[in-house]
């Protein structure tokens, strides 16, 4: 079993996810602040500026919540800090970093559900960015690790998308969870790989 590879990855059958980049979680002292998805932030820039120049389309998604009403209840009730401030839509919290900033051709996907495809037009996007039926194989990076990057990459799997989830080039709360997610993911759900070889991978297709 060691070695063993289910599938191999085509990039002009791939998308890339940029999951919840946005200041209120990677700002210094953001009320959501993850170190390791700030640390890791020059991983996920390489794999935009690859992608972008491979032709590999791009779509971003941001953590949105209300004032209004809480739109996440259950999340609010496990983060009682969120009842009040945080990811607010319209703030500046909410917007992807400037590191990493979408280009006016480049889909930001709203949600409010740790799972990027959960009551979203993700799925619909993905099956035709690239032409009907084209995409097969979706790329993760982001934040967090465990939470939102790890949802969408079960559900992206159930949807019979293939998943490489780069591995440093996302971003947990700490390396203990972080870690736990990348042995899941790789025995179960998909391919870890390092930005390193996501990238030799793209160059030599």
């Amino acid at each position: 079993m060691e070695n063993f590879i289910a599938w191999n990855f085509n990039k002009n059958k791939a998308v890339l996810l940029v999951i919840d980049m946005q200041n209120d979680f990677v700002k210094e002292g953001a009320i959501m602040e993850v170190p390791m998805a700030r640390r890791n932030l020059p991983n996920m820039k390489k794999i935009l500026d690859s992608c972008r120049q491979h032709h590999i389309p791009v779509i971003f998604t941001t953590h949105v919540l209300f004032d209004e009403y809480e739109v996440s209840p259950l999340e609010v009730a496990y983060q009682p800090w969120l009842k009040k401030e945080g990811m607010r839509s319209g703030t500046l919290g909410v917007q992807v970093v400037d590191e990493l900033k979408p280009l006016p051709s480049e889909i930001t996907i709203q949600k409010h559900r740790y799972d990027a495809f959960y009551n979203t037009q993700l799925e619909t996007i993905i099956r035709n960015i690239r032409g009907a039926g084209i995409v097969d194989t979706v790329i993760i990076t982001g934040t967090v690790t465990n939470v939102c990057c790890e949802s969408t990459a079960r559900s992206a799997f159930m949807r019979d998308f293939k998943v490489v989830f780069v591995g440093d080039a996302c971003g947990g709360f700490d390396d203990a969870s972080h870690q736990a997610t990348l042995t899941v993911i790789d025995k179960v759900f998909g391919r870890v790989m390092s930005t390193e070889e996501l990238i030799q991978q793209i160059e030599k297709n």
